[in-house]
């Protein structure tokens, strides 16, 4: 059974459900493929470009997060200084990357993580939970201008 997009939309916060359908459209505008599994928690929505994952949406019982994969971080870093303190916060906790910091210490086809400089210190983070950020009024312009940035517009 092909899940639709539509579908998707239903399970996200009502409040969130616009930026969504924005954001959807914008990738789709810019290369990026929709695929849309079902997981254990809900929906699981990927948007891949040229065999890349851009990003994803996943769905915890906190809400909708937007997972983004920043394979071009070092180009744009210095946008992460804009970001909310929520946002900060979050980058800030999520593990750091073990293939980062001892190459034998991970599975060798974990893909490795992300380093990157915010607020003038060096992080060197998991690609899984790095820029992992809750839909919200607040974090949902950062998240688009995030994409934009990685996607070189």
């Amino acid at each position: 059974m092909k899940i639709v997009f539509e579908e998707f939309l239903q399970s996200v916060e009502e409040s969130e459900r616009g930026f969504v359908e924005e954001l959807h459209e914008f990738l789709s505008e810019n290369g990026c493929e929709c695929n849309i599994k079902q997981s254990k928690s809900g929906f699981v929505v990927s948007y891949v470009r040229n065999k890349i994952t851009l990003m994803n949406y996943v769905q915890r019982k906190t809400g909708t997060k937007a997972r983004i994969y920043a394979a071009n971080i070092g180009s744009y870093q210095e946008m992460l200084n804009t970001l909310s303190p929520k946002m900060k916060s979050g980058i800030v906790k999520a593990p750091p990357c073990k293939r980062l910091l001892d190459p034998s210490a991970c599975n060798p086809k974990c893909s490795m993580g992300y380093t990157f400089e915010m607020d003038g210190a060096l992080y060197k983070k998991c690609r899984i939970s790095a820029f992992m950020f809750a839909l919200s009024e607040e974090n949902d312009g950062f998240i688009r201008t995030f994409l934009e940035k990685e996607l070189g517009l």
